[in-house]
């Protein structure tokens, strides 16, 4: 089936012969799997993002209506979210024994690729919905299983996440709504929320919220959250709705992008009637949110990830179709014929950075719902230790390098199409506006960076990290022995070797008086961090694909004649895919592999302007 979403022989060749995740299907925790049943799971979400989510991406553009307190979807959105639950794909990656399909997160996360690239403002409903429902899976009794789980791993009620206030956005420990405890162990809940993705809607006759909120006498700060189940309706005992519980919409918010979500200011007990349900333990409210914060981090990555590769997937396209100018060599040439503008060598270049980029996120975002699975699927302590190590140092990349290079490649989707690019009547301009929001919530980029630098690099003094760059060198080392890779693999080791550098450096710094160097240029730091990353990550590729073509060439004779190299690509597709992996691993090494050493430099000059400039000068 072809589509303007991904590229699927890409995201194959990601998941069977870069990860290799077949291995997963040999452990007791996904032997149920195959790649048969990988294959046809990846046809169907192909077939749900196309038939069903794609049509509805335009209509959803127009947004959300909010009229006498509540809120209406797209009218499409009702059809697509009924075929999206009997589906299954609501909750394919949790138990079986929930209702859900046990499929590893590796192979979630390509299904999901396809709706987020298809319909991302749709899929927030049934996302935050599922994210809901785990924690209740985890942290719930088994009454608010039966009563709220249940249903919404089914789909039958929606839910959210409630946590940003007006005084309370990052600094979520400054929350003022307020529990009060009731006789009867319930609480009674005050305050108001806002930013609250699917806070109200008509998909679900019910939502349930987990609301984070301070219990009355508790301490001040993170230290005293707490976090309740909140439902739009209350819940009889036998499972059947009750009375409203107070539980109000103020106000939907006016959008740049995400219109089809619904982004709400919600208002809990105005008249003192709101009921909630303690979710885990008093005072345990973060650590309850934090078993989301992975799956949610790396949910956000993927969603700019979507945008991206539906921006590359329609430029590429537009760029093979569209006829301007004869090319620069042929215009002496008075007779010389109109080109498609993808024959440019301008245009070529634009387009060979956003395929490297998001075939590079694409390769960094699968290896992190990869190492999930591996803790999952580890037979020792030791081993599960490894890999969410491994997790936790790359999950603020894969939220924030995706979605800033996102933003970048829809930018650069928009400069292909020209001024076309930046009219309604396609799609890539919409797909920059949706991926803005990815930079901000789940955590700003800021944040991420802080979070990477702060914790996760310095973790075990470093362990992670240095075990982490171990394999990066040996395989570096590998890939040199690749006559055609020998000269690109220098600039990712020089890459490499320079951000190892700056990070040692930064532990200098952390111990001394110019702590703030390191938090000054944390952004820096993780953008260099993932620059890596993805380098190593399409070197990697390129490598698999370098011996892949060597055995097409043996076999076809055409071992060291490019004219019969060329010739194989209009028989076989996998000689141009090949070749294609092994082009955007040269350019870039070449054009941003090569940079990163003197960027690593000039944060060691540790320039302090930014930290001493008065406030004032920014406005003088």
């Amino acid at each position: 089936m072809g589509n303007s979403l991904l590229n699927t022989r890409d995201q194959k060749f990601v998941l069977y012969e870069q990860l290799g995740i077949e291995k997963l299907f040999e452990t007791k925790a996904f032997g149920e799997y195959s790649r048969d049943v990988a294959d046809l799971m990846l046809t169907e979400a192909e077939k749900m993002a196309v038939e069903v989510l794609l049509p509805g991406r335009k209509e959803g553009d127009t947004g959300v209506k909010f009229k006498d307190g509540n809120v209406f979807v797209p009218e499409m959105f009702h059809e697509m979210y009924k075929k999206f639950n009997e589906g299954g794909w609501n909750n394919c990656m949790r138990d079986v024994e929930v209702g859900g399909q046990g499929m590893p997160t590796v192979l979630s996360t390509a299904c999901y690729e396809f709706f987020m690239s298809a319909n991302f403002p749709f899929t927030m409903y049934p996302g935050l919905t599922n994210g809901a429902a785990n924690l209740v899976q985890v942290f719930g009794t088994e009454r608010q299983k039966k009563l709220f789980m249940e249903k919404m791993y089914s789909g039958e009620w929606g839910g959210t996440m409630c946590l940003t206030e007006p005084g309370a956005g990052t600094d979520v420990g400054a929350l003022k709504t307020s529990a009060k405890r009731l006789p009867d162990g319930t609480y009674s809940i005050t305050g108001t929320k806002i930013f609250i993705s699917s806070g109200d809607h008509d998909l679900t006759p019910n939502i349930v919220h987990p609301v984070l909120a301070r219990i009355e006498g508790d301490p001040p700060g993170t230290k005293g959250i707490s976090i309740f189940i909140v439902p739009k309706y209350k819940v009889n005992e036998d499972g059947s709705l009750g009375e409203f519980n107070d539980v109000k919409t103020g106000n939907v918010e006016h959008k740049m992008g995400i219109k089809g979500s619904a982004t709400c200011t919600l208002n809990f007990g105005d008249d003192g009637n709101c009921i909630g349900e303690l979710l885990g333990q008093e005072r345990k409210g973060m650590k309850v949110m934090f078993e989301l914060m992975n799956e949610a981090r790396l949910e956000v990555g993927l969603q700019a990830q979507g945008c991206a590769t539906t921006a590359y997937e329609n430029a590429v396209e537009y760029a093979k179709g569209r006829i301007q100018s004869a090319p620069l060599w042929e215009m002496a040439n008075p007779n010389a014929k109109a080109v498609p503008i993808i024959q440019h060598p301008d245009v070529k270049r634009v387009l060979l950075w956003m395929k490297a980029h998001v075939e590079g996120m694409r390769a960094l975002n699968y290896y992190a719902g990869y190492c999930m699975d591996l803790v999952k699927a580890a037979g020792t302590k030791e081993e599960r230790d490894k890999w969410q190590a491994r997790l936790e140092l790359l999950i603020p990349v894969c939220k924030a390098y995706t979605s800033e290079k996102s933003f970048q490649v829809c930018s650069k989707a928009i400069d292909v199409y020209g001024g076309y690019g930046y009219c309604s009547e396609y799609p890539v301009e919409q797909a920059l506006r949706d991926s803005k929001i990815t930079s901000i919530y789940e955590g700003t980029n800021g944040i991420q960076a802080l979070d990477l630098v702060g914790r996760k690099i310095g973790t075990k003094k470093g362990a992670h990290l240095l075990a982490l760059s171990n394999e990066m060198t040996a395989e570096i080392a590998s890939l040199r022995e690749n006559p055609e890779l020998s000269t690109y693999c220098n600039y990712l080791a020089e890459a490499h070797n320079g951000m190892i550098d700056l990070t040692m450096h930064f532990f200098k710094l952390a111990k001394s008086a110019g702590f703030l160097i390191p938090i000054l240029n944390a952004q820096p730091y993780l953008e260099l961090f993932g620059d890596v990353a993805i380098g190593y990550l399409l070197m990697q590729a390129a490598g698999i694909s370098s011996k892949k073509l060597d055995e097409i060439y043996a076999e076809k004779g055409a071992k060291g004649s490019k004219a019969k190299q060329r010739a194989l690509m209009h028989d076989n597709p996998d000689v141009a895919f090949y070749q294609g992996k092994i082009a955007a691993a040269k350019f870039f090494a070449v054009n941003v592999l090569s940079t990163v050493r003197a960027r690593c430099e000039a944060i060691k000059a540790g320039d302090r302007v930014p930290i001493e400039m008065p406030e004032e000068c920014y406005t003088a």
